[in-house]
């Protein structure tokens, strides 16, 4: 690959609304279509870690590590089950770093400087961000040319977007002058209830043509693939979260030329 990564970052300050799984199974519906991905867990709950089947007693370092400089990414990076899906793991001691960082020069750009010298290539980097707007989510915002968010369908969805938004136009302004919000995911949608289908109205009301088409529908086999260590495309891929994902992915692409 010549060009550089397409780097997003995966953002909401709400937990549980599906980054994580989205991270997840995104990357892995686009390495199936032959891309090479890279997914950041950023979050020191290391679900995504988790997710992908990473065993985090046996890591040659971590995310905190690369954040303090003590290891470099292409020494801390574990590729996955799935082949030309590489995870670079986090662990606890992640939680630690925001203070860790403070006196440190550049901290918000700790991230987007270890990439840079990240010697292996992908075509895309997800950053799977924790459900904050502090250091470490600033971080993420910074090393990435985009923002994807995903938003559950449910009530108080919109609840915080405008801190977001704020954050985003801060970062941007005096870290990141070419960030953007490419992107919103409707992720857990019910279509049985009248909430869901209004909360989908009020975000592309709200968002217009950034709101992806795809809905990730609730699914009990996405929430149960993570406890396997698969995503759900090698989980179970006739199922109704894994084809969602398959047709992200295909939107995905189309939206940033990869087909």
């Amino acid at each position: 690959m010549v060009n550089d990564p397409v780097i997003v970052s995966i953002t909401n300050q709400k937990g549980g609304v599906g980054k994580s799984t989205t991270a997840i199974s995104l990357a892995a519906t686009l390495v199936t279509g032959g891309l090479q991905i890279l997914v950041v867990d950023l979050d020191p709950q290391g679900n995504a870690t988790s997710g992908l089947g990473v065993d985090r007693s046996h890591l040659n370092g971590s995310m905190y590590d690369v954040l303090l400089g003590d290891t470099e990414v292409d020494a801390a990076m574990v590729e996955t089950s799935t082949p030309g899906l590489w995870v670079l793991p986090a662990t606890i001691d992640l939680a630690g770093a925001e203070i860790e960082l403070v006196s440190r020069m550049s901290r918000e750009l700790r991230l987007k400087n270890e990439l840079q010298r990240c010697e292996r290539r992908f075509d895309a980097i997800f950053i799977d961000s924790p459900p904050s707007l502090g250091l470490l989510t600033i971080n993420g915002m910074a090393a990435a040319d985009e923002i994807l968010v995903p938003i559950q369908a449910e009530y108080y969805a919109l609840e915080g977007l405008s801190q977001l938004m704020s954050n985003i136009d801060r970062v941007k302004a005096h870290l990141n002058m070419g960030l953007t919000l490419e992107g919103v995911i409707l992720t857990m949608y019910d279509n049985r209830t009248r909430l869901a289908k209004d909360v989908g109205d009020q975000v592309r009301a709200y968002f217009g043509d950034r709101t992806y088409r795809t809905i990730v529908p609730r699914s009990v086999r996405l929430s149960e693939a993570p406890s396997y260590g698969e995503p759900i495309e090698a989980y179970d891929p006739m199922s109704r979260g894994a084809i969602a994902y398959r047709e992200l992915g295909r939107e995905w692409r189309r939206r940033h030329g990869f087909d």
